[in-house]
């Protein structure tokens, strides 16, 4: 990211309008130098207002200056200063929404520990003997490598206690996809497991 230090005179009189311009036709690095130069305290200062944390905040900016790079060559700015606050702004929303939801999917999981883990542990027939916090990390992995279809429907069907007709009533499967997935899922799961723990 050395080009984001790089302070041209020759560049540091045009308007913004102009140095994109320049930008799209040359694809000169420089020229992001300069509106870093410009703008970077705004970005920060935006992120940090969304985010609530520095280090996290300087690197949303660096990520968004970075996404600049194509954006503005594939993107009509018609002004640059408003658009660039609406992009910072939007970056921090997607990331804040993004970690509530991982944030609200382990709650949910902890929440139904150790009761619900315990006997999806149990079902799976796995004998391999491990605490709690153990399965949670270790059913948790395997869960994530699961497809999306099966994974919904297993964590429908252990966590929120819910019905095959029910999950197809929020997922517009037919009960008998459902009911697939779910055993699908559970065997999937149950093969991911052994071979974490090394189960023959």
């Amino acid at each position: 990211m050395a080009y984001l230090t790089v302070k041209s005179s020759s560049f540091s009189s045009l308007t913004d309008d102009d140095l994109i311009a320049i930008y799209r036709d040359s694809g000169n690095m420089e020229i992001m130098g300069e509106l870093y130069r410009r703008y970077s305290h705004l970005v920060l200062g935006t992120c940090f207002k969304y985010l609530k944390n520095k280090e996290n905040a300087s690197d949303a900016t660096m990520q968004i200056f970075e996404k600049l790079i194509s954006d503005l060559k594939n993107t009509q700015v018609t002004y640059f200063k408003s658009w660039l606050y609406m992009v910072s702004k939007n970056h921090c929303l997607m990331q804040i929404r993004k970690e509530t939801s991982v944030q609200k999917h382990l709650e949910t999981i902890r929440e139904n520990t150790p009761e619900k883990f315990v006997e999806m542990w149990d079902e799976l027939h796995l004998n391999h003997e491990s605490d709690d916090e153990k399965r949670l990390v270790a059913i948790t992995e395997a869960l994530n490598q699961l497809n999306q279809e099966q994974r919904t429907c297993v964590e429908l069907t252990y966590f929120e206690n819910k019905s095959y007709k029910e999950i197809a009533d929020i997922t517009g499967m037919d009960t008998n996809k459902v009911k697939s997935h779910v055993q699908n899922g559970k065997r999937n799961l149950k093969t991911l497991l052994e071979k974490m723990y090394d189960v023959e």
